[in-house]
């Protein structure tokens, strides 16, 4: 017996595809705006937070947010963020993958920080009789830092509801036989064009140590993706380095850290290099600007001699693909 809802039914339905967020222009103020909200959520930084504040509007944001600022100046595209332009992307092509399969739902994104923000969007959904919504992080490995800063934010705005959304949340996909596909895939198809190379280096977004210790599951996650795509690439395990990058103040982060492995390969005989951000569903400052620019000086003023990004899965077709998988995962018995 079916268990998809009935034509009818779907018209109660919505997608909401969910990412970390962006400022809205590479202004000192837009950035400021965007980090202030961002570095003071618990989840991100979980310092006492009256000292936090003090040293987040004091020290920070007068001084990262100009740095900041001129880094995303240099990655902003003509249309806007990158992050946000890819992500409207993936939102049109969702929706048009769904309306053509047996599942027309309606398909809209928001920011963990920043705009649409989560609570406006949902607003706008029940608005519109969307009562039952299915929520996609585009985080392959959950993280307390990503994942539950959204599921929070979706608990607080239930919090002011007196007739609840029906929601479900899917927490990761990493392990997903349809994504890990896409994910070789993605390589495979970069290989062909590029050749390969001496390694390939999978950099996550860094956590504190600490948060691990404290049960977070984000390490073991990126992990195993990277040994999942060593299996799914037919590559041993010493041919794929895993490090983490935009590590932040002085507390010890997961290691090893990116910049300070890609100095050191040159030295190890490692002088041709391909890098992928398996955390990252869409390019954004920090595949663009850390990866592709800044750790690749770094590699080439060590001795390397060939660096290449891999760009992230952004709106490929696999990558849709992968999404209308997991929604249509959710909607069973929904």
């Amino acid at each position: 017996m079916s268990t998809w809802p009935s034509s009818t039914e779907l018209s109660r339905y919505a997608v909401l595809l969910v990412n970390l967020g962006t400022p809205d222009e590479p202004t000192v103020p837009a950035v400021r705006r965007y980090l202030k909200q961002f570095l003071s959520d618990q989840r991100v930084v979980d310092y006492p937070k009256p000292l936090w504040q003090l040293i987040l509007r004091g020290i920070i944001l007068p001084f990262r947010g100009r740095r900041v600022a001129k880094l995303y100046q240099s990655i902003w595209w003509p249309e806007g963020s990158p992050l946000r332009v890819i992500t409207q992307r993936q939102t049109a092509a969702l929706d048009k993958a769904l309306q053509l399969s047996d599942t027309p739902v309606t398909v809209r994104y928001a920011m963990t920080y920043g705009q649409p923000a989560i609570a406006t969007v949902l607003d706008e959904l029940r608005a519109q009789g969307k009562d039952k919504i299915v929520v996609l992080p585009l985080y392959p490995q959950y993280s307390a830092t990503t994942t539950a800063a959204i599921a929070d934010q979706l608990a607080h705005y239930q919090l002011q509801q007196r007739d609840l959304t029906e929601l479900r949340l899917v927490k990761h996909y990493h392990h997903t036989a349809i994504y890990r596909k896409a994910l070789a895939g993605s390589v495979k198809a970069h290989w062909a064009k590029h050749g390969q190379a001496d390694k390939l280096l999978l950099s996550f977004h860094g956590i504190p140590e600490r948060f691990v210790r404290l049960g977070d599951p984000y390490e073991r996650h990126c992990r195993e993706t990277a040994a999942n795509l060593a299996a799914d690439l037919g590559l041993t395990d010493d041919q794929v380095l895993v490090s983490f990058q935009s590590r932040v103040g002085k507390e010890k982060w997961l290691q090893p850290y990116t910049d300070q492995l890609l100095e050191s390969l040159p030295g190890q005989g490692i002088k041709r290099l391909q890098v992928l951000c398996p955390a990252f569903a869409a390019d954004c400052l920090e595949t663009l600007e850390e990866i592709a620019e800044e750790n690749k000086e770094v590699f080439l003023h060590a001795g390397g001699e060939d660096y290449q990004y891999i760009a992230a899965l952004n709106d490929a077709p696999c990558h849709i693909a992968v999404f209308k998988f997991l929604v249509q995962q959710q909607l069973q018995g929904f």
